[in-house]
């Protein structure tokens, strides 16, 4: 292994220069990058990587696009009223990295005049940015030489250096890998060539080595072993959470919706009111004492399933009917106004699983 990697270091230089021959012909169109000429605007590549971070670029085409037409600049995304901003973020899933799109677009126009800053050390200052999303804007906007390293780009080290030591534990060794190919001119060219070469023909499944520009030197292919790689330890089975939201009708059709806090899991979000989540199931008597009135609460058939990151989630539904009233951080809202309201996928799935399931006005 360690001669073989000698050797492909060795080749660097032409390894380089063959991927991005092929990058030049094939590069994927993306609303963020530009073809040739100058360096595209730092606004957007910063952008664009946090919306990509654990999503798909086909889920965050649209999402870019609303959020450069509303807020075209850095500046104003500072200036941007939070709740609007979660309300567009909502339905791409990991919240967090909205509430940390404005504290580091705040932090560009307080520390920086609102331009960004052009080295990994600088960026890394800022926060919600780490050592992946530093790279990726020093080298795609600025042109500077840095290691990015995603899973796309993990999956080509792994497999053209046929590296069999799973994942996350090979990360630092296939981040030198990377280190070691990763040439000094085109930086952003070729950081982006890597992960269109992950994403495009050495897929996750059946990779199409016939089209690879690095197919002669590949390892993975050489043993047979490509679509193996890399190589995964085995994960846990998820935990079971359990929860009861409150789907709480006035007299006029309006539902009760509040705001979660600004820290922890959605937060900031809008959610439908909710016991909190727990590892087992609650009963009714439990639950209505929670409910934010004291209503002839009646229980709506089935239950509404979400997967988060670390566990799944199972929400039972209890609908009731309301004079009115306030609760802290609540406010009514019409179900046809839901769209402008930040609520994230596991609470659209709750106003769907009751709108089946009709309360009662009267």
């Amino acid at each position: 292994m360690e001669d073989t990697a000698d050797t492909l270091v060795q080749q660097a230089p032409a390894l380089a220069a063959a991927l991005l021959d092929w990058y030049d012909v094939n590069a994927r169109a993306l609303p963020w990058r530009v073809s040739g000429g100058p360096h595209p605007d730092p606004y957007q590549v910063w952008l664009s990587e946090v919306m990509l971070q654990q999503t798909t670029v086909q889920a965050v085409g649209p999402y870019f696009a609303r959020f450069v037409a509303r807020w075209p600049t850095v500046g104003a995304l500072a200036a941007a009223d939070d709740e609007a901003v979660m309300a567009a973020w909502a339905g791409l899933g990991y919240y967090a990295r909205a509430r940390n799109l404005l504290k580091c677009s705040r932090a560009v126009v307080e520390r920086h005049d609102g331009v960004f800053p052009d080295t990994e050390d600088a960026l890394r200052a800022l926060p919600g940015i780490g050592a992946y999303t530093a790279a990726a804007v020093a080298a795609i906007a600025f042109g500077r030489r840095a290691v990015v390293v995603d899973g796309n780009v993990e999956r080509v080290m792994a497999r053209l250096f046929a590296v069999q030591d799973p994942l996350p534990g090979a990360k630092p060794a296939l981040t030198v890998l990377a280190d070691a190919l990763t040439p000094a001119e085109r930086c952003g060219d070729y950081a982006q060539a890597v992960m269109d070469l992950g994403a495009t023909l050495c897929s996750p499944r059946n990779p199409a080595c016939g089209l690879c520009p690095w197919m002669r030197g590949c390892q993975g292919r050489r043993q047979g072993i490509a679509a193996e790689l890399p190589r995964k330890t085995p994960k846990g089975e998820k935990p079971v959470r359990y929860g009861v939201a409150f789907w709480t009708v006035r007299w006029d059709g309006a539902v009760l919706l509040r705001k979660r806090p600004p820290s922890g899991l959605l937060g900031g979000m809008i959610e439908v009111p909710s016991t909190p989540w727990r590892d087992s199931p609650w009963t009714l008597e439990e639950a209505r004492k929670l409910g934010p009135f004291h209503l002839d609460w009646h229980a709506v058939g089935g239950v509404v399933r979400h997967t988060f990151t670390h566990f799944h989630l199972e929400l039972s539904v209890l609908a009731g009917v309301a004079r009115g009233g306030s609760v802290p951080a609540g406010r009514w809202v019409a179900p046809e106004a839901f769209g402008a309201e930040a609520l994230p996928t596991v609470m659209r799935k709750v106003a769907r699983h009751a709108a089946k399931n009709p309360t009662t006005v009267g």
